[in-house]
Protein backbone atom coordinates (compact mmCIF):
# COMPACT_ATOMS: atom_id res chain seq x y z
CA UNK A 1 0.00 0.00 0.00
CA UNK A 2 1.22 3.13 -0.66
CA UNK A 3 1.76 5.59 2.39
CA UNK A 4 2.66 8.82 0.40
CA UNK A 5 1.53 11.57 3.20
CA UNK A 6 0.03 13.63 0.47
CA UNK A 7 -2.64 10.71 0.12
CA UNK A 8 -5.24 9.61 2.47
CA UNK A 9 -5.32 6.53 3.96
CA UNK A 10 -7.91 3.85 2.63
CA UNK A 11 -11.48 3.88 3.43
CA UNK A 12 -10.42 -0.40 4.91
CA UNK A 13 -8.54 0.97 7.27
CA UNK A 14 -10.86 3.98 8.73
CA UNK A 15 -13.70 1.24 8.56
CA UNK A 16 -11.73 -1.18 10.16
CA UNK A 17 -10.41 0.96 13.24
CA UNK A 18 -14.07 2.94 13.11
CA UNK A 19 -15.62 -0.71 13.96
CA UNK A 20 -12.39 -1.68 16.77
CA UNK A 21 -13.74 1.40 18.66
CA UNK A 22 -17.28 1.05 18.52
CA UNK A 23 -16.58 -3.27 19.62
CA UNK A 24 -14.18 -2.07 22.27
CA UNK A 25 -17.00 1.04 23.86
CA UNK A 26 -15.16 3.88 22.08
CA UNK A 27 -18.52 5.45 21.34
CA UNK A 28 -20.76 8.37 22.23
CA UNK A 29 -24.47 7.07 22.39
CA UNK A 30 -26.84 9.31 20.18
CA UNK A 31 -30.29 10.35 20.83
CA UNK A 32 -31.74 7.18 18.52
CA UNK A 33 -30.11 4.90 20.61
CA UNK A 34 -27.07 3.79 18.02
CA UNK A 35 -23.45 4.97 18.44
CA UNK A 36 -21.29 6.65 16.80
CA UNK A 37 -17.40 6.05 17.34
CA UNK A 38 -15.27 8.60 19.34
CA UNK A 39 -12.64 10.67 17.31
CA UNK A 40 -9.20 9.86 16.98
CA UNK A 41 -5.90 10.26 15.27
CA UNK A 42 -4.17 7.33 13.83
CA UNK A 43 -0.91 6.96 15.23
CA UNK A 44 0.56 8.50 19.01
CA UNK A 45 2.10 11.78 19.71
CA UNK A 46 5.68 11.94 20.96
CA UNK A 47 7.03 12.99 23.81
CA UNK A 48 10.47 13.19 25.85
CA UNK A 49 10.80 11.28 27.73
CA UNK A 50 12.19 13.43 31.14
CA UNK A 51 8.91 15.65 30.76
CA UNK A 52 7.04 12.36 31.18
CA UNK A 53 8.84 11.14 34.04
CA UNK A 54 8.52 14.94 35.51
CA UNK A 55 4.79 14.72 35.48
CA UNK A 56 4.56 10.98 36.59
CA UNK A 57 6.63 12.44 39.60
CA UNK A 58 4.46 15.69 40.61
CA UNK A 59 1.32 14.11 40.21
CA UNK A 60 0.89 12.28 42.68
CA UNK A 61 2.20 15.22 45.23
CA UNK A 62 -0.53 17.38 43.16
CA UNK A 63 -3.48 14.54 44.66
CA UNK A 64 -1.15 14.56 48.11
CA UNK A 65 -2.06 18.26 48.28
CA UNK A 66 -5.37 18.65 46.64
CA UNK A 67 -6.46 15.68 49.43
CA UNK A 68 -5.03 17.16 52.55
CA UNK A 69 -6.33 20.79 50.96
CA UNK A 70 -9.91 19.32 50.82
CA UNK A 71 -10.06 18.13 54.53
CA UNK A 72 -8.60 21.59 56.07
CA UNK A 73 -12.41 22.99 55.92
CA UNK A 74 -11.52 25.99 57.60
CA UNK A 75 -9.55 26.86 54.91
CA UNK A 76 -11.47 26.26 52.20
CA UNK A 77 -14.54 28.30 53.57
CA UNK A 78 -11.58 31.23 54.77
CA UNK A 79 -9.86 31.08 51.12
CA UNK A 80 -13.22 30.50 49.12
CA UNK A 81 -15.59 33.36 50.75
CA UNK A 82 -15.03 35.53 48.55
CA UNK A 83 -15.20 33.56 45.15
CA UNK A 84 -18.75 32.08 46.85
CA UNK A 85 -20.40 35.42 46.58
CA UNK A 86 -19.30 35.91 43.18
CA UNK A 87 -20.38 32.40 41.86
CA UNK A 88 -23.31 31.39 42.63
CA UNK A 89 -23.02 28.05 42.23
CA UNK A 90 -19.98 28.07 44.03
CA UNK A 91 -22.05 29.69 46.40
CA UNK A 92 -24.52 26.93 46.86
CA UNK A 93 -21.59 24.61 46.93
CA UNK A 94 -19.69 26.58 49.98
CA UNK A 95 -23.12 26.57 52.15
CA UNK A 96 -23.68 22.71 51.36
CA UNK A 97 -19.93 22.59 52.88
CA UNK A 98 -20.76 24.40 55.56
CA UNK A 99 -23.55 22.31 56.48
CA UNK A 100 -21.37 19.59 56.31
CA UNK A 101 -18.63 20.43 57.70
CA UNK A 102 -19.72 23.54 60.48
CA UNK A 103 -20.92 24.08 63.66
CA UNK A 104 -22.99 20.68 63.48
CA UNK A 105 -23.18 18.74 66.40
CA UNK A 106 -20.88 15.11 66.31
CA UNK A 107 -23.80 12.90 65.47
CA UNK A 108 -24.76 15.04 62.46
CA UNK A 109 -21.35 15.48 61.29
CA UNK A 110 -20.28 14.37 57.47
CA UNK A 111 -19.32 10.68 57.53
CA UNK A 112 -18.15 9.97 54.54
CA UNK A 113 -14.46 8.65 53.16
CA UNK A 114 -12.33 10.49 50.52
CA UNK A 115 -11.82 9.04 47.62
CA UNK A 116 -10.02 11.45 45.24
CA UNK A 117 -10.19 10.19 41.43
CA UNK A 118 -8.30 13.18 40.03
CA UNK A 119 -7.32 14.05 36.46
CA UNK A 120 -4.74 16.66 36.37
CA UNK A 121 -4.25 18.06 32.94
CA UNK A 122 -1.07 19.43 31.71
CA UNK A 123 -0.10 20.72 28.39
CA UNK A 124 4.11 21.09 27.33
CA UNK A 125 4.84 24.45 26.75
CA UNK A 126 6.74 25.20 24.01
CA UNK A 127 8.93 27.83 26.33
CA UNK A 128 8.46 26.90 29.56
CA UNK A 129 7.52 23.73 29.58
CA UNK A 130 4.82 21.04 31.07
CA UNK A 131 2.25 23.36 32.80
CA UNK A 132 -0.81 22.67 34.66
CA UNK A 133 -4.19 23.69 33.00
CA UNK A 134 -6.44 22.44 35.78
CA UNK A 135 -7.53 19.87 38.09
CA UNK A 136 -10.54 17.73 37.58
CA UNK A 137 -11.70 16.01 41.03
CA UNK A 138 -15.73 15.72 39.96
CA UNK A 139 -16.48 13.64 36.71
CA UNK A 140 -12.92 13.60 35.70
CA UNK A 141 -13.82 10.87 33.83
CA UNK A 142 -12.32 9.26 30.34
CA UNK A 143 -10.00 7.22 31.79
CA UNK A 144 -11.57 4.14 30.18
CA UNK A 145 -11.09 5.99 26.99
CA UNK A 146 -7.43 7.10 27.71
CA UNK A 147 -6.27 3.21 28.20
CA UNK A 148 -8.44 2.39 25.19
CA UNK A 149 -6.39 4.94 22.83
CA UNK A 150 -3.27 3.07 23.70
CA UNK A 151 -4.90 -0.39 22.75
CA UNK A 152 -6.03 1.22 19.60
CA UNK A 153 -3.01 2.68 18.30
CA UNK A 154 -1.41 -1.08 19.21
CA UNK A 155 -4.46 -2.64 17.13
CA UNK A 156 -3.04 -0.16 14.10
CA UNK A 157 0.64 -0.81 14.57
CA UNK A 158 -0.20 -4.76 14.94
CA UNK A 159 -3.04 -4.56 11.25
CA UNK A 160 -2.03 -1.76 9.55
CA UNK A 161 1.74 -1.24 10.26
CA UNK A 162 3.01 0.44 7.68
CA UNK A 163 -0.24 3.19 7.96
CA UNK A 164 1.39 3.44 11.83
CA UNK A 165 4.67 3.97 10.43
CA UNK A 166 3.77 6.47 7.84
CA UNK A 167 2.14 8.60 10.77
CA UNK A 168 4.27 8.17 13.72
CA UNK A 169 7.21 10.94 13.94
CA UNK A 170 10.04 8.85 15.49
CA UNK A 171 10.95 5.01 14.23
CA UNK A 172 12.51 4.51 17.60
CA UNK A 173 9.41 6.12 20.41
CA UNK A 174 7.97 3.51 22.48
CA UNK A 175 4.56 3.70 23.61
CA UNK A 176 3.95 4.68 27.13
CA UNK A 177 2.10 2.07 29.40
CA UNK A 178 -1.28 3.33 30.16
CA UNK A 179 -3.82 1.45 32.11
CA UNK A 180 -6.22 4.10 33.19
CA UNK A 181 -8.99 1.79 33.43
CA UNK A 182 -7.69 -1.10 35.34
CA UNK A 183 -6.22 1.09 37.92
CA UNK A 184 -8.84 3.82 38.46
CA UNK A 185 -11.01 0.34 39.17
CA UNK A 186 -8.37 -1.17 41.47
CA UNK A 187 -8.56 2.01 43.08
CA UNK A 188 -12.24 2.09 43.58
CA UNK A 189 -12.93 -1.68 44.06
CA UNK A 190 -9.90 -1.43 47.43
CA UNK A 191 -12.09 1.38 48.71
CA UNK A 192 -15.22 0.11 47.83
CA UNK A 193 -14.14 -3.38 49.74
CA UNK A 194 -12.45 -1.03 52.73
CA UNK A 195 -16.34 0.69 53.80
CA UNK A 196 -17.95 -3.33 53.54
CA UNK A 197 -14.90 -4.32 55.75
CA UNK A 198 -15.06 -1.27 58.58
CA UNK A 199 -19.14 -2.53 58.51
CA UNK A 200 -18.51 -6.13 58.82
CA UNK A 201 -16.16 -5.32 61.71
CA UNK A 202 -19.19 -3.78 63.54
CA UNK A 203 -21.32 -6.84 62.71
CA UNK A 204 -23.49 -4.73 60.62
CA UNK A 205 -23.32 -6.97 57.84
CA UNK A 206 -26.20 -9.66 57.98
CA UNK A 207 -26.65 -9.71 54.49
CA UNK A 208 -24.71 -11.57 52.20
CA UNK A 209 -24.63 -8.27 49.61
CA UNK A 210 -21.39 -8.02 46.93
CA UNK A 211 -19.25 -4.45 47.71
CA UNK A 212 -21.62 -1.76 45.87
CA UNK A 213 -20.56 1.17 43.75
CA UNK A 214 -23.28 4.48 42.30
CA UNK A 215 -22.97 6.09 39.98
CA UNK A 216 -24.82 9.36 39.91
CA UNK A 217 -25.17 10.27 36.35
CA UNK A 218 -26.58 12.92 34.02
CA UNK A 219 -30.02 11.83 32.63
CA UNK A 220 -30.09 11.38 29.22
CA UNK A 221 -26.16 11.59 29.14
CA UNK A 222 -24.72 10.09 25.76
CA UNK A 223 -21.32 9.86 26.88
CA UNK A 224 -22.04 6.64 28.87
CA UNK A 225 -19.81 4.07 27.27
CA UNK A 226 -16.70 5.38 29.38
CA UNK A 227 -18.74 4.88 32.51
CA UNK A 228 -19.69 1.49 31.37
CA UNK A 229 -16.35 0.01 30.87
CA UNK A 230 -15.44 1.36 34.10
CA UNK A 231 -18.56 -0.43 35.80
CA UNK A 232 -17.82 -3.64 33.82
CA UNK A 233 -13.94 -3.33 35.06
CA UNK A 234 -15.34 -2.71 38.52
CA UNK A 235 -17.99 -5.76 38.11
CA UNK A 236 -14.99 -8.17 36.95
CA UNK A 237 -13.37 -7.59 39.93
CA UNK A 238 -16.67 -8.23 42.42
CA UNK A 239 -18.67 -4.90 43.27
CA UNK A 240 -21.96 -4.32 41.97
CA UNK A 241 -22.70 -1.37 40.02
CA UNK A 242 -25.67 0.70 40.15
CA UNK A 243 -26.55 4.25 37.90
CA UNK A 244 -29.27 6.58 39.41
CA UNK A 245 -29.31 10.46 38.67
CA UNK A 246 -29.71 12.83 41.00
CA UNK A 247 -33.48 12.82 40.82
CA UNK A 248 -33.81 9.19 40.98
CA UNK A 249 -31.81 9.64 44.39
CA UNK A 250 -34.21 12.45 46.45
CA UNK A 251 -36.79 9.23 46.61
CA UNK A 252 -34.56 6.59 46.98
CA UNK A 253 -31.97 6.83 49.61
CA UNK A 254 -32.27 6.18 53.58
CA UNK A 255 -30.20 5.79 56.70
CA UNK A 256 -29.31 2.71 58.53
CA UNK A 257 -27.57 1.86 61.77
CA UNK A 258 -24.03 3.88 61.78
CA UNK A 259 -24.59 6.05 59.10
CA UNK A 260 -24.86 3.29 56.12
CA UNK A 261 -26.16 4.50 53.63
CA UNK A 262 -29.46 2.27 51.95
CA UNK A 263 -30.51 2.48 47.92
CA UNK A 264 -34.31 1.59 47.56
CA UNK A 265 -34.64 -1.95 45.67
CA UNK A 266 -30.72 -2.15 45.80
CA UNK A 267 -29.36 -2.60 49.99
CA UNK A 268 -26.00 -0.86 51.24
CA UNK A 269 -24.48 1.66 49.17
CA UNK A 270 -20.47 1.43 50.06
CA UNK A 271 -19.06 3.94 47.29
CA UNK A 272 -20.74 7.02 45.46
CA UNK A 273 -19.31 8.50 42.45
CA UNK A 274 -19.96 11.78 41.05
CA UNK A 275 -20.48 11.98 36.93
CA UNK A 276 -23.00 14.67 37.64
CA UNK A 277 -22.88 17.56 40.28
CA UNK A 278 -20.57 20.04 38.67
CA UNK A 279 -22.78 22.43 37.10
CA UNK A 280 -26.77 23.81 38.18
CA UNK A 281 -28.38 21.99 35.77
CA UNK A 282 -27.22 18.40 37.29
CA UNK A 283 -29.13 19.56 40.74
CA UNK A 284 -32.82 21.15 38.68
CA UNK A 285 -35.98 19.61 38.43
CA UNK A 286 -38.22 21.29 36.56
CA UNK A 287 -41.24 19.08 38.34
CA UNK A 288 -40.04 19.95 42.01
CA UNK A 289 -41.33 24.00 41.11
CA UNK A 290 -39.00 25.03 44.08
CA UNK A 291 -38.73 28.48 45.17
CA UNK A 292 -34.72 27.87 45.64
CA UNK A 293 -33.35 26.17 42.66
CA UNK A 294 -31.98 22.74 42.98
CA UNK A 295 -32.48 23.09 46.91
CA UNK A 296 -33.92 19.30 47.06
CA UNK A 297 -31.02 17.42 44.98
CA UNK A 298 -28.22 19.83 46.10
CA UNK A 299 -29.58 18.56 49.57
CA UNK A 300 -29.84 14.96 48.26
CA UNK A 301 -26.04 15.34 47.79
CA UNK A 302 -25.49 16.08 51.13
CA UNK A 303 -27.29 13.45 52.60
CA UNK A 304 -24.72 11.01 51.25
CA UNK A 305 -21.87 13.15 52.83
CA UNK A 306 -23.76 12.38 56.24
CA UNK A 307 -23.17 8.92 55.75
CA UNK A 308 -19.86 6.22 55.44
CA UNK A 309 -19.39 5.86 52.28
CA UNK A 310 -16.24 6.49 50.37
CA UNK A 311 -17.18 9.21 47.59
CA UNK A 312 -15.97 11.01 45.03
CA UNK A 313 -15.95 13.95 44.29
CA UNK A 314 -17.01 14.70 47.92
CA UNK A 315 -18.11 19.01 48.16
CA UNK A 316 -14.55 19.59 50.05
CA UNK A 317 -12.69 17.94 46.40
CA UNK A 318 -14.60 19.82 44.59
CA UNK A 319 -14.04 22.78 46.39
CA UNK A 320 -10.46 22.53 46.67
CA UNK A 321 -10.10 21.87 42.66
CA UNK A 322 -11.68 24.91 41.59
CA UNK A 323 -9.57 27.08 39.30
CA UNK A 324 -9.51 29.68 42.39
CA UNK A 325 -7.86 27.57 44.80
CA UNK A 326 -5.39 26.41 41.93
CA UNK A 327 -4.42 30.31 41.86
CA UNK A 328 -4.09 30.54 45.59
CA UNK A 329 -1.73 27.78 45.78
CA UNK A 330 0.02 28.98 42.70
CA UNK A 331 -0.22 32.81 44.46
CA UNK A 332 1.02 31.03 47.66
CA UNK A 333 4.69 30.53 48.71
CA UNK A 334 6.15 26.76 48.54
CA UNK A 335 7.01 27.00 51.98
CA UNK A 336 2.87 27.02 53.17
CA UNK A 337 2.46 23.93 51.61
CA UNK A 338 3.77 22.47 54.73
CA UNK A 339 0.54 23.14 56.19
CA UNK A 340 -0.88 20.16 53.84
CA UNK A 341 1.63 17.46 54.44
CA UNK A 342 4.37 18.74 51.94
CA UNK A 343 7.59 18.98 51.91
CA UNK A 344 10.13 21.80 50.66
CA UNK A 345 11.14 19.71 48.17
CA UNK A 346 7.90 18.30 47.29
CA UNK A 347 6.29 21.96 47.12
CA UNK A 348 8.92 23.17 44.57
CA UNK A 349 8.10 20.03 42.57
CA UNK A 350 4.37 21.38 42.79
CA UNK A 351 5.16 24.49 42.25
CA UNK A 352 7.70 23.66 39.16
CA UNK A 353 4.52 23.11 37.16
CA UNK A 354 1.73 25.71 38.44
CA UNK A 355 1.11 27.91 35.57
CA UNK A 356 1.33 32.03 36.64
CA UNK A 357 -2.42 33.35 37.73
CA UNK A 358 -3.57 36.61 38.25
CA UNK A 359 -6.93 38.14 40.05
CA UNK A 360 -9.30 40.06 38.65
CA UNK A 361 -9.20 43.44 40.23
CA UNK A 362 -9.46 47.19 39.01
CA UNK A 363 -5.28 47.18 38.87
CA UNK A 364 -5.56 43.84 37.05
CA UNK A 365 -7.63 45.27 34.45
CA UNK A 366 -6.13 48.43 33.80
CA UNK A 367 -2.67 46.56 33.81
CA UNK A 368 -4.12 43.95 30.91
CA UNK A 369 -5.83 46.66 29.08
CA UNK A 370 -2.70 49.19 29.28
CA UNK A 371 0.57 47.05 29.11
CA UNK A 372 -0.05 43.14 28.98
CA UNK A 373 0.67 40.82 25.88
CA UNK A 374 -3.08 40.00 25.73
CA UNK A 375 -2.25 36.99 23.29
CA UNK A 376 -0.42 35.64 26.76
CA UNK A 377 -2.82 35.16 28.98
CA UNK A 378 -6.40 33.03 29.09
CA UNK A 379 -9.27 34.51 31.10
CA UNK A 380 -11.52 31.60 32.80
CA UNK A 381 -13.96 31.33 35.48
CA UNK A 382 -15.08 28.21 37.55
CA UNK A 383 -16.84 26.25 35.05
CA UNK A 384 -16.29 22.76 34.62
CA UNK A 385 -15.71 21.30 31.16
CA UNK A 386 -15.47 23.51 27.92
CA UNK A 387 -16.49 26.80 26.70
CA UNK A 388 -15.63 28.73 29.67
CA UNK A 389 -12.41 30.50 28.27
CA UNK A 390 -11.70 33.44 27.01
CA UNK A 391 -8.92 34.25 24.53
CA UNK A 392 -7.05 37.08 23.23
CA UNK A 393 -8.61 40.89 22.74
CA UNK A 394 -11.81 39.04 23.42
CA UNK A 395 -10.79 39.18 27.16
CA UNK A 396 -10.38 42.95 27.35
CA UNK A 397 -14.62 42.90 26.46
CA UNK A 398 -15.31 40.15 28.49
CA UNK A 399 -13.59 42.23 31.67
CA UNK A 400 -14.90 45.33 30.37
CA UNK A 401 -18.56 43.68 31.49
CA UNK A 402 -18.01 42.15 34.51
CA UNK A 403 -18.88 43.99 37.62
CA UNK A 404 -16.75 44.53 40.21
CA UNK A 405 -18.86 42.21 42.53
CA UNK A 406 -18.29 39.45 39.61
CA UNK A 407 -14.13 39.92 39.65
CA UNK A 408 -13.58 36.82 42.17
CA UNK A 409 -15.13 34.23 39.90
CA UNK A 410 -12.48 35.07 37.36
CA UNK A 411 -8.92 34.14 37.20
CA UNK A 412 -6.66 35.28 34.23
CA UNK A 413 -4.18 32.51 33.44
CA UNK A 414 -0.83 32.30 31.60
CA UNK A 415 -1.72 30.76 28.14
CA UNK A 416 0.03 27.74 27.07
CA UNK A 417 1.64 27.28 23.57
CA UNK A 418 2.54 23.60 23.29
CA UNK A 419 4.46 21.63 20.87
CA UNK A 420 2.42 21.44 17.72
CA UNK A 421 3.21 17.66 16.33
CA UNK A 422 6.43 17.47 13.67
CA UNK A 423 4.98 15.90 11.11
CA UNK A 424 1.15 16.10 10.12
CA UNK A 425 -1.13 13.39 11.37
CA UNK A 426 -4.89 11.83 10.40
CA UNK A 427 -7.79 12.91 12.24
CA UNK A 428 -10.86 10.79 12.23
CA UNK A 429 -14.23 11.85 13.05
CA UNK A 430 -17.57 10.26 11.80
CA UNK A 431 -15.86 8.07 9.59
CA UNK A 432 -14.27 10.85 7.59
CA UNK A 433 -10.29 11.52 7.48
CA UNK A 434 -8.81 14.68 7.97
CA UNK A 435 -5.04 16.40 7.39
CA UNK A 436 -4.09 18.06 10.27
CA UNK A 437 -0.70 19.98 10.23
CA UNK A 438 -0.99 22.11 13.34
CA UNK A 439 -1.78 19.34 16.35
CA UNK A 440 -1.32 20.12 19.87
CA UNK A 441 -1.89 17.83 22.92
CA UNK A 442 -2.74 17.93 26.45
CA UNK A 443 -2.19 15.27 28.57
CA UNK A 444 -4.05 14.36 31.71
CA UNK A 445 -2.53 11.97 34.27
CA UNK A 446 -5.32 10.23 36.98
CA UNK A 447 -4.37 9.56 40.93
CA UNK A 448 -6.23 7.50 43.36
CA UNK A 449 -6.11 7.88 46.52
CA UNK A 450 -8.94 6.78 49.35
CA UNK A 451 -8.20 8.63 52.85
CA UNK A 452 -4.95 10.05 51.64
CA UNK A 453 -3.45 7.23 50.78
CA UNK A 454 -2.69 5.81 47.54
CA UNK A 455 -4.91 2.79 45.93
CA UNK A 456 -3.41 2.01 42.81
CA UNK A 457 -0.55 -0.46 42.22
CA UNK A 458 1.37 2.44 41.13
CA UNK A 459 1.84 5.03 43.68
CA UNK A 460 -1.11 6.49 43.25
CA UNK A 461 -0.69 7.38 39.51
CA UNK A 462 -3.34 5.90 37.32
CA UNK A 463 -2.51 6.21 34.03
CA UNK A 464 -3.42 9.00 31.46
CA UNK A 465 -5.77 10.13 28.68
CA UNK A 466 -4.31 12.28 25.72
CA UNK A 467 -6.87 14.84 23.96
CA UNK A 468 -5.34 16.54 20.54
CA UNK A 469 -6.56 19.11 18.63
CA UNK A 470 -5.43 21.54 15.73
CA UNK A 471 -3.69 24.48 17.37
CA UNK A 472 -5.91 26.49 15.69
CA UNK A 473 -9.12 25.56 18.12
CA UNK A 474 -9.58 26.64 21.04
CA UNK A 475 -11.91 23.96 22.49
CA UNK A 476 -10.11 21.02 22.26
CA UNK A 477 -12.91 18.66 24.25
CA UNK A 478 -13.33 15.43 22.73
CA UNK A 479 -16.73 15.51 23.80
CA UNK A 480 -17.50 19.11 23.30
CA UNK A 481 -14.88 20.34 20.63
CA UNK A 482 -12.84 19.99 18.46
CA UNK A 483 -10.57 17.04 20.34
CA UNK A 484 -9.59 13.35 19.52
CA UNK A 485 -8.73 10.74 21.05
CA UNK A 486 -4.47 10.15 21.49
CA UNK A 487 -2.16 8.28 22.42
CA UNK A 488 1.15 8.78 23.85
CA UNK A 489 5.26 7.38 22.82
CA UNK A 490 8.61 8.08 24.54
CA UNK A 491 11.93 8.95 22.54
Amino acid sequence: MNTNKNQFISQQVIEDVCEWEIMHGVAFRQDDNTARHVPFSIAPITMERPVYSHLLAVTPLIAKLVSNVSEDHEFLQESLRDMAKADPFFGRLIELHQQAHGDVSQSDEAARQSLLLMRTDFMDDRQHGAKVIEFNGIAAGMGPFGQRATELHRFVKDQWNDVYNAWLEDDSAVPADNQALEQLAHGIATATNKVKMHFSALDDENDQQKPTFLMIVQKGEDNVYDQHLLEVALQNRGVRTVRRTFEQLSTQLSSGENKRLILNGVGTIDTVYLRAGYQYSDYWAPDLNEPICCHTLSQTRLFIEKHYVAMNATISQQLATSKSMQMLLTLMPAEDYARWGLTLEEAQLVKSVLADMKPISTETIEWFNSSADKKEWVLKNQGEGGGHCVFGEDISDTLTKLKPEEYDAWALMQRLYPHERDTPTIAIRDGQQTLVKDLVSEIGLFTAHYNGDAVTELSGYAGYLIRSKPASENEGGIHSGQGILDSLVLI
